[in-house]
């Protein structure tokens, strides 16, 4: 069995060729979309990206906004389209009060989600049941008398002397 050593850093230098040969024929025209990762779209920086589609939303806004930060540059119109699922809707109202643009949302009728989003009545107020039991449990926390759990009630003070005689009760022989 033959063994072959390659050199350190050769896979990455092989990635960055073909990640350079990509972008060189979308910035000649020979393709005219390009696909990539975060990790491979970092440091990209062509001229007249007309959209950008995120087919999995990001975690933050920030990754949100480097991500969207392709397209419109040098004050050109750019449009950027999120694939959205339903587990991800309040993560996309967060992302439009970070970037104070509201996002709009519409349904592709081919991509009909099959579970949904949740309703836009959250207004991050507690329900009527919920301020309920908490009235409750501050009533019921009134009413016990409050014990103190003090550490020298609760120390493991070793063999517990008897009282000494001056302090034990007097008999009296007076019979």
């Amino acid at each position: 069995m033959k063994r072959v050593s390659t050199p350190a850093g050769w896979k990455a230098r092989w990635y960055r060729q073909k990640r350079n040969e990509a972008i060189s024929r979308l910035t000649d025209g020979r393709i005219n979309v390009l696909i990539a990762t975060d990790v491979a779209a970092r440091g990209i920086d062509i001229a007249d990206v007309s959209h950008v589609f995120n087919f999995d939303l990001p975690r933050t806004a920030d990754i949100y906004l480097h991500r969207i930060g392709r397209t419109g540059r040098a004050g050109k119109k750019g449009t950027a389209i999120s694939l959205v699922e339903a587990h991800d809707h309040l993560l996309l109202g967060k992302i439009g009060r970070y970037i104070e643009e509201p996002l709009k949302a519409r349904v592709i009728d081919e991509l009909r989600p099959t579970t949904r989003a949740p309703s836009e009545k959250q207004t991050g107020k507690p329900s009527k049941k919920v301020l309920a039991k908490r009235a409750e449990k501050k009533e019921k926390e009134k009413e016990k008398p409050r014990v103190k759990k003090r550490h020298r009630d609760t120390k493991n003070i070793g063999k517990r002397r008897k009282p000494s005689a001056a302090d034990a009760p007097q008999k009296s022989n007076e019979e």
